[in-house]
């Protein structure tokens, strides 16, 4: 399993908070930084549900990773909107 770097996550974490931002429609509430922490985040969600579920979840800087942390990061969004009552 390829490692993922420093600049590997950061990458990989505000390409994939972006995409879920832009499914979960906060981009307008988003910036950078909140992309970057959100698609990090869903990326150790995302793991841990495919994992859960019998799945590969986190397997190196490939496309199979950033559809976990997509994944994982839209399911953060909408927890997120939840508690906090935004539409």
């Amino acid at each position: 399993m390829e490692e993922l770097g420093f600049i590997g996550w950061i990458v990989l974490g505000g390409l994939a908070g972006w995409v879920a931002s832009k499914i979960a429609k906060t981009d307008k509430q988003q910036g950078v930084l909140a992309n970057i922490v959100v698609g990090i985040i869903g990326a150790l969600i995302g793991g841990f549900l495919f994992e859960f579920f019998g799945g590969a979840g986190v397997t190196g800087f490939n496309l199979w990773t950033f559809l976990v942390a997509v994944v994982g990061a839209v399911v953060l969004l909408y927890i997120w909107k939840l508690i906090t009552g935004r539409k």
